[in-house]
């Protein structure tokens, strides 16, 4: 760059070509008789105009006002507009009501001998009437807690001002927004509400505003996504959006039965019921037993199946959205580029039929899931929307001696390198691919053990963005150092290219 482009103009420049530029033509004659000598004036007007000192030198003249329709030239600058404030919804007091009930609680279940003689000892009507206080308490304490919180969006930042005894302020620089997601509980959807969750690079839990009403939400996220990016908000309603795939209920059903959960539940409660049947030849202790573990798997498989209830992945400009939820909904974005690393995930059972299910793991963003399930073509179209140019190379298997390394395991492991990924898989009964462009690559590891070392084998570890570790084992030695010291170079080149065509997060 130029040594002078860019740099500010000599102020005393005009000036040098004409002294007395400030003062408009003719305003001699029409000036009324100073109060003040001419010399007196410049030097009073030396505070105020970058001409000062040329003026204090020049020949006195008399100082006179501006006429009425000259505009100023030290007018103040416009102030800006204030942001407005704005509330919660009123639905909201009766989510945050339970702070003092939850109180109560508390306290019943850490002493619940001392809980249970103090209510005892108690007389109905003085019982009613503490009930009531409590429930009264806590009204009063959603109301004041609901008319506190405020929240405003500026040019940079989200702000929310909160609490009731002790104020907080959360300034929330929107340049560091991962993603906003807009979720629906079921009693939130009866009431027509929804609450916004924010993922902010640097924090381990989402800041929230609940509740909004719905459209207001959603035109909240579409804002702060279009701030976020640095362009123009485009006006109350979202980008429009192009369905890519959307998981059948029955597929998912199925998935989430053939996971190895139910599997593994089986036995667990097949094993446990054989030992207890070999100790009392009780019917009734297997039952006690057998009950809590298979109802606790039921409860688990059945959070899963509607977690990922009508999963639908849509192409959008603000990057693909997840929309999914049976009794609570949620709204997603995939945040463009801030993709590190993608997980493609078989269960034995799985591959049987050809599913696959595809992970994300995201730079400071605790969403982790792309599809739950999805045939493997379509899983790899999805990684070609994640990661723009890049394709799923085949991992090679290492040599055979490193069975002697890794027993019967070395057949599930995989390595591949081109010009997009590094690819790295294990596992046998569940099998895992990971895909880390070189650009996301922080550093890369060689390790050689003795045994290793023997065997002429050696093991990689790449570290990417989202502070996660894909390891490759058991790999030809000569191959794992030539990859060591080709994959630095491979990520510099990869970084100055994404440099130059990677997106900002939220732009579409």
């Amino acid at each position: 760059m130029s040594g002078t482009a860019g740099l500010p103009g000599d102020p005393y420049e005009d000036a040098r070509e004409n002294p007395y530029g400030a003062i408009p033509a003719g305003a001699h004659e029409n000036m009324p008789a100073p109060a003040t000598t001419g010399t007196t004036a410049a030097i009073d007007a030396a505070a105020a105009s970058p001409t000062a000192p040329l003026l204090a030198s020049a020949p006195a003249s008399p100082a006179a006002p501006l006429p009425p329709s000259a505009p100023s030239e030290l007018a103040a600058p416009p102030t800006p507009l204030p942001h407005p404030e704005r509330r919660l919804h009123p639905f909201t007091p009766l989510r945050r009501a339970w702070a003092p009930v939850a109180v109560v609680l508390g306290w019943a279940v850490h002493d619940p001998n001392g809980a249970y003689r103090q209510l005892s000892a108690l007389a109905t009507g003085t019982l009613v009437l503490a009930s009531l206080g409590v429930i009264l308490v806590a009204c009063v304490y959603g109301v004041l807690s609901w008319w506190v919180t405020w929240f405003a969006v500026t040019e940079s930042e989200l702000r929310i001002r909160s609490g009731v005894l002790f104020r907080r302020t959360a300034h929330i620089r929107l340049d560091r927004l991962q993603a906003v997601d807009v979720t629906r509980p079921l009693l939130g959807r009866l009431a027509g509400v929804a609450k916004l969750k924010l993922d902010v690079v640097g924090t381990k839990s989402k800041d929230e505003l609940a509740y909004l009403a719905e459209p207001e939400a959603r035109a909240l996220r579409a804002e702060l996504l279009a701030r976020a990016a640095g362009g123009v908000v485009r006006g109350p309603g979202e980008a429009e959006r192009r369905v890519l795939w959307r998981v059948a209920p029955g597929q998912l059903a199925g998935s989430v039965l053939l996971s190895g959960g139910l599997c593994g539940s089986l036995l667990v409660t097949a094993f446990v019921s054989w030992l207890l049947w070999t100790a009392s030849h009780s019917p009734w202790s297997i039952a006690v037993t057998a009950v809590p573990i298979l109802g606790g798997a039921a409860a688990k498989l059945f959070r899963t199946y509607a977690n990922a209830y009508d999963w639908t992945v849509g192409a959008s400009p603000d990057g693909l959205r997840l929309d999914h939820g049976l009794l609570e909904t949620a709204h997603e974005t995939v945040p463009p580029g801030r993709v590190q690393a993608v997980r493609l995930v078989q269960p034995l059972l799985w591959r049987l039929l050809g599913w696959v299910r595809v992970e994300l793991h995201v730079a400071g963003s605790q969403n982790s899931v792309l599809v739950p399930v999805a045939p493997y073509a379509e899983g790899r179209a999805l990684v070609a929307r994640v990661l723009p140019g890049a394709g799923v190379p085949e991992p090679v298997r290492p040599p055979a001696r490193a069975r002697w390394r890794l027993a019967w395991w070395w057949r599930g492991q995989g390595l591949a390198v081109d010009g997009h990924l590094f690819v790295a898989r294990q596992g046998v009964l569940r099998r895992t691919t990971s895909l880390v462009p070189h650009a996301k690559v922080q550093s890369v590891r060689f390790t050689q053990g003795p045994w290793e070392r023997a065997l002429g084998l050696a093991s990689l570890a790449v570290d990417h963005g989202a502070n996660r570790t894909v390891r490759v084992r058991a790999r030809a030695a000569g191959e794992a150092r030539a990859v060591f010291h080709a994959q630095a170079d491979r990520s510099r080149t990869s970084r100055r290219a994404s440099a130059r065509v990677e997106p900002r997060p939220g732009r579409g």
